[in-house]
């Protein structure tokens, strides 16, 4: 995911996404026991896109805490 793409998320948008993802990873390293995965690089984009988010998440956080 872009980071424009993310920065184009709202805030509810990007929880959901962060869920979805986790899940997703979660399930990902699940079957990686069972059967290694045909994209090694699935492991680290997802992480990467879930750190991209939550990074977005804290900005929109910061920035409403400092106009109140």
């Amino acid at each position: 995911m872009k980071k424009y793409e993310i920065a184009a998320m709202t805030r509810q948008e990007l929880i959901d996404r962060i869920v979805q993802l986790e899940d997703r990873l979660a399930d990902i390293n699940f079957y990686k026991v069972i059967e290694l995965p045909q994209n090694p690089m699935v492991f680290r984009n997802s992480r990467r896109d879930i750190a991209r988010m939550k990074t977005m998440l804290h900005k929109l956080n910061a920035a409403e805490a400092e106009q109140n």
